[in-house]
């Protein structure tokens, strides 16, 4: 069997959640079968049974367009370029919806079965539309055609799955519940500290850790606004960067400098960093904070679990899945507008009530160490690539 899987991100390309997925899945099912990745970028490499190769933007064609435009027409080019290639694959396999177009061609002009992970939806992230403007129209409407001519789905948690069946005409026997992963020899808890040393973190201190894009869904301002909640001795360490646009951007940096005034332990890494960084920022963090306003699954918090920390998380979507309140951290209660954009009704008492949560942990050492090490055994029972892969080589088959 052959697959083939279309992605906006993959090594050393990625940027999010579903890059890190992508990654993985494709490691483990290519020592199942043959795996090709066209993705965008420059990559080009062969491996054993894994071949990748990367298709960049364009330069120039796109030079006069909007720049909230640019990038949905750069997308769609790629989608067509994609295809150019003839699909020699047994079933393709997309994620997100940057890659969906390519997927939509590829079921019409190969006739290949179509899967698509759905990592998230369009109509479930409003704040698209600062980012695209009018092009969230188009990104929404390729991925509702996408999502409703595929052969199968496979939702990342039981409420995606919901999620997915309320939102679009679909045949839930088509919606299969596949959870990410982790590898769980390369996310282990380290004693190394370079990092830590590098980046000025007190290793005499606690901190609370913050990983993630600066967006809207991350809600990464929940946490800053949290901040003069939290107990003053502990530190702030937020690994964010990459913000989704030039003003959500501005609005953190001025929250960040407006909390600095009253405490000086708040250290913001405003860069992606490395594997081997972030495993160190796990491993020596007290507690690891989520504090996301949509998460259909919230791979970090397994990151994080895997480490050996405790984690305190917003309980919406796939994080109540993979959090269990109490034993692996706490999951804090968002009451949500029902409209778009789905913000806190009462944001200072969710920054409270996350404060709440983070000093709570960092207080009791010995719930801090039983979060630890159950949070750990959790991830061991439930989210191992391997066994994943496997599921998904079983989706494969039943469509062939």
């Amino acid at each position: 069997m052959k697959a083939l899987f279309y992605t906006r991100e993959f090594p050393p390309y990625v940027y999010g959640g579903a890059g890190v997925h992508v990654e993985y899945l494709a490691d483990e099912l290519s020592k199942l079968m043959d795996l090709d990745v066209r993705c965008f970028g420059d990559q080009d490499s062969k491996e054993g049974s894994l071949s990748v190769k990367g298709f960049p933007f364009e330069d120039g064609v796109f030079e006069n367009t909007d720049d909230k435009l640019k990038s949905v027409f750069k997308t769609l080019t790629t989608g067509l370029h994609m295809n150019a290639d003839a699909v020699d694959a047994d079933v393709v396999h997309c994620h997100t919806w940057y890659s969906h177009f390519a997927g939509i061609m590829s079921k019409l002009c190969y006739g290949t079965p179509l899967v698509i992970t759905t990592h998230s939806l369009e109509p479930l992230r409003p704040w698209k539309r600062e980012q695209l403007g009018r092009g969230y129209d188009a990104s929404s409407w390729v991925e509702k055609t996408a999502i409703e001519m595929a052969d199968a789905l496979i939702a990342v948690s039981e409420e995606t799955k919901e999620d997915v069946i309320k939102h679009f005409n679909v045949d839930e026997n088509k919606v299969k519940v596949i959870y990410n992963g982790i590898n769980l020899q390369q996310y282990v808890q380290t004693s190394e500290t370079s990092t830590l040393d590098e980046y000025g973190v007190d290793k005499t201190k606690p901190y609370v850790l913050f990983v993630g894009r600066i967006t809207r869904q991350k809600g990464i301002i929940h946490l800053v606004n949290a901040i003069k909640y939290i107990d003053p001795d502990t530190q702030i360490v937020l690994c964010a960067g990459a913000p989704d646009t030039k003003d959500i951007g501005v609005e953190m940096e001025d929250a960040v400098n407006e909390v600095k005034k009253t405490r000086n332990n708040i250290i913001w890494i405003d860069k992606m960093v490395t594997k081997e960084e972030i495993i160190q920022l796990y491993s020596h963090a007290d507690v690891f904070c989520c504090p996301s306003i949509y998460e259909p699954f919230g791979i970090i918090n397994i990151e994080a679990m895997a480490c050996n920390t405790a984690v305190v998380a917003s309980a919406v979507g796939g994080i109540k899945e993979v959090v269990v309140d109490g034993e692996t951290g706490f999951l804090i209660p968002l009451e949500q507008q029902t409209e778009a954009p789905f913000e806190p009704i009462d944001p200072d008492k969710f920054a409270r009530d996350l404060a709440n949560g983070v000093n709570k942990v960092i207080s009791d050492k010995d719930l801090r160490a039983s979060m630890a090490k159950k949070g750990r055994k959790r991830v061991e029972d439930y989210f191992d690539w391997i066994a994943i892969a496997k599921q998904t080589e079983e989706l494969y088959k039943s469509l062939i």
